[in-house]
């Protein structure tokens, strides 16, 4: 068992690791990983490098997302799952991720996860705070997280 889940639910994040090694897990795969929210996806979300080839992993089903610098290499977890190293965002970073890409997945998700994440404590308000900013998120984070404290 991995943070509360049944290892049979992480299998899919530790194929993925091992067909796209250079991958992060992010965004709605991170939040079920880390237990933050209602979201359950069907696909694996995973962050590349802008210039990264795009995988050719037939299953389990990706959603690939393109980050650059800092935004790519900060917040980055290593967890055992089934033997294989994953590299996961924190829950902060997570929480930033879902701010930045909120057209994408919807801004009710990124309100649930920090919500959830302050209420819960999974992560400071300063390390959620510096996440913002490298994700250049931080004047659309900043309300939300006044009207919550």
């Amino acid at each position: 068992m991995t943070k509360g889940v049944p290892e049979d639910l992480n299998l899919g994040l530790a194929q993925v690791a091992m067909a796209v090694p250079h991958s992060v897990v992010c965004l709605l795969s991170a939040l079920r990983f880390h237990e933050i929210g209602t979201q359950n996806p069907h696909q694996i979300w995973i962050a590349l490098d802008r210039r990264s080839a795009y995988p050719r992993v037939k299953k389990p089903a990706l959603r690939v997302v393109r980050f650059t610098g800092s935004a790519l290499g900060e917040g980055i977890e290593k967890h055992e799952i089934a033997g294989v190293q994953v590299r996961i965002y924190s829950p902060s970073k997570t929480v930033a991720d879902c701010f930045k890409y909120r057209n994408k997945i919807g801004l009710d998700v990124a309100l649930e996860a920090l919500r959830e994440v302050l209420r819960s404590r999974k992560c400071t308000v300063d390390d959620l705070w510096r996440d913002a900013k490298i994700c250049r998120v931080s004047k659309v984070i900043r309300p939300y997280m006044e009207a919550l404290l």
